[in-house]
């Protein structure tokens, strides 16, 4: 009996597009609803008692937490995207924690309020990059030749450095060529580059734009398209 999946969404969720890679690499049927997380409607509380994206309806059960649902993922459909040994395994899987850790990183760099704050949490982030690189392989993928579920796992930090970069060289990946490499690797996979709306990019720039950190006070004050562009 073919089970119906449902992925509940958010446009800027990174998580989120963990769950939809995953389920474009193993080819899985599902339908996608979007939420607006600043006004959630009282059926996905009650789906979601931590109040986040994504959750993965099974039929009639709820999964949670993208790690969890890569792991469901994982174990039910075909096209495994994890090492076959043991130890690879939970090698992996310390990895995708690492990643989420990562994630938070990023949250705290550009939610940061003033430049001393931001300053400590580039910092931050550019040295858990830096063990990153002294592990990543990028030949083409985490690993080697097999695209993996860190793999996955890490496109999404990558993609918010797209952004960040029209706004200003911050220095995150200076010096690590193999996490460049991945990075180049990673945006130009077909299940990753189309793990967001066509509007992600603009999405997310009126997203920093509008908070009150520092960050928002060094954008430029034009779209992102025209920042793109050069204009």
């Amino acid at each position: 009996m073919t089970q119906r999946l449902t992925l509940i969404s958010h446009h800027l969720c990174p998580y989120v597009q963990r769950a939809v890679i995953a389920l474009s690499e193993k080819n899985v049927t599902h339908e996608r609803i979007y939420v607006d997380l600043g006004n959630k409607p009282e059926w996905f509380k009650a789906l979601s008692p931590l109040g986040k994206t994504p959750v993965l309806k099974v039929d009639g059960s709820a999964i949670f937490e993208s790690a969890v649902i890569l792991e469901y993922l994982e174990e039910t459909q075909a096209r495994p995207m994890h090492p076959r040994q043991a130890l690879r395994r939970a090698e992996h899987r310390t990895l995708i924690q690492y990643g989420s850790t990562v994630l938070e990183d990023i949250a705290q760099f550009y939610s940061a309020p003033d430049a001393a704050a931001f300053a400590a949490k580039r910092v931050q982030l550019a040295n858990r990059l830096g063990w990153l690189e002294t592990r990543v392989a990028a030949a083409p993928w985490f690993d080697g030749d097999k695209f993996s579920l860190v793999d996955v796992a890490f496109a999404p930090v990558f993609r918010y450095f797209d952004t960040f970069d029209v706004i200003e060289d911050f220095g995150l990946l200076a010096g690590k060529p193999k996490l460049t490499r991945w990075r180049a690797a990673l945006a130009r996979r077909a299940s990753v580059r189309n793990a967001v709306s066509t509007d992600y990019a603009a999405r997310l720039w009126m997203f920093l734009a509008r908070r009150n950190t520092h960050l928002s006070r060094l954008m430029p004050d034009r779209t992102l398209v025209e920042a793109q562009a050069g204009a």
